[in-house]
């Protein structure tokens, strides 16, 4: 004869975490989750600003995060920098064509770009956006 679920196995079974459970989860994720889950809210929080995984190609858009590495591409004619940004979705490249350097962004600082998105090299890329830098990384902002 089938056994009925009692009143305790379905509390056990209802698929909601306890708060056990996501204390559990929550110790033991990695510090890049964390960090990915900061700076998704961070984005979410803000009127206008988008994730760059959302962000929609060839429209001009906001974006921000958090910079991961400044690049010097030198060529003979134009030289340009090329910065990654991520924030917790996805990475975008901005490029400042004849650009050698820009004071104050370097890996670890946050940046807010406006301008477009659009695909390079299987890889998204906004060129000469216009840029606020927001603030270090650790550092309270708004």
């Amino acid at each position: 004869m089938p056994r009925t679920a009692s009143r305790r196995d379905a509390l056990v079974t209802t698929g909601q975490p306890g708060a056990l459970r996501r204390l559990t989860e929550r110790l033991t994720r990695s510090s890049h989750e964390h960090e990915a889950a900061e700076l998704r809210r961070e984005s979410s929080d803000l009127v206008g600003v988008v994730h760059i995984g959302d962000a929609p190609q060839r429209i001009t858009v906001t974006v921000r995060g958090e910079v991961r590495s400044v690049t010097l591409r030198p060529r003979e004619e134009t030289p340009a920098l090329d910065v990654e940004v991520w924030d917790g979705t996805e990475s975008l490249h901005l490029v400042w064509l004849g650009r050698r350097r820009i004071a104050g962004i370097v890996p670890g600082c946050k940046i807010q770009a406006t301008g477009r998105i659009t695909t390079r090299r299987k890889v998204k890329t906004m060129f000469n956006p216009a840029y606020e830098i927001i603030g270090r990384a650790g550092q309270a902002h708004g």
